[in-house]
């Protein structure tokens, strides 16, 4: 079950975090994997990682908020490999500010990577899916589009339209075999969190608001994203899956 042998993905935002944990786990269960972020040496590194474990990927540098880089990149996948089996559209950033000091330009810049970026993927994906009546699209969600907090307006707003965008994209899509799902993502211990990390208070808080009582590890969502990508997961639709040890299921 969950073999994923002979398929190819893409992975945005791949060279850290749980980006770089959900492609390395579907490398794991035998896809093809094209690893991308801005960064074109730290993806390198994950790629030599792969191969240094027998798995099977590839580097694609461009950053995913150039519409025309990501459309390119798609046709460019499924041009070489002859299929475009999965779309992780994982890539997201993040700014914080009181909403009376938050500037409409870094509004706009979240939205466009969050977003926009997400919308034009999943439309380039579908493109390649559609005619072939197959296809997995998973985007990352955040649990802050259910349970909110302060001077991350833009996020928020991000996360809750990618929510939105999985459900009406999975309904829309399913007639020709596409599934499109979202993983909605805790407090995981990543590089982008060791600030938060590092801070005694921050880090007591998400403990004891946690139900599983710590962080969770990156390694820890990568089998979510295999599921959701497996032909296992055929009459999984629209779904907004959280992995957050609990975190939103408790008052």
């Amino acid at each position: 079950m969950f073999d994923l042998t002979g398929k190819v993905a893409l992975v945005t935002g791949a060279s850290r975090g749980l980006g770089w944990a959900m492609a390395e786990s579907l490398a794991r269960a035998g896809a093809h994997v094209v690893l991308n972020s801005r960064d074109g040496a730290a993806l390198a590194a994950r790629v030599a990682e792969l191969q240094a474990q027998g798995l099977s990927g590839e580097a694609l540098a461009f950053d995913v908020s150039d519409t025309t880089a990501a459309e390119h990149a798609v046709a460019d996948i499924a041009g070489r490999h002859g299929r475009f089996d999965i779309l992780v559209a994982n890539a997201g950033i993040n700014h914080r500010a009181p909403i009376g000091e938050f500037a409409l330009a870094d509004f706009q810049r979240v939205l466009a990577t969050n977003l926009t970026a997400v919308w034009v993927l999943c439309k380039a994906a579908a493109g390649q899916m559609v005619p072939h009546r197959r296809g997995r699209i998973i985007v990352t969600g955040s649990i802050t589009a259910f349970a909110a907090r302060p001077t991350v307006s833009a996020y928020v707003a991000s996360k809750g339209a990618v929510h939105a965008l999985t459900r009406q994209l999975a309904v829309e899509l399913a007639p020709a075999g596409v599934t499109v799902n979202c993983i909605a993502p805790g407090y995981f211990a990543t590089e982008l969190n060791t600030p938060l990390l590092g801070n005694q208070e921050f880090n007591d808080w998400v403990c004891k608001r946690t139900p599983a009582g710590r962080w969770g590890d990156p390694r820890e969502i990568g089998p979510a994203a295999v599921f959701l990508a497996s032909d296992e997961a055929a009459y999984v639709n629209g779904l907004v899956m959280t992995v957050d040890g609990g975190f939103t299921a408790a008052m």
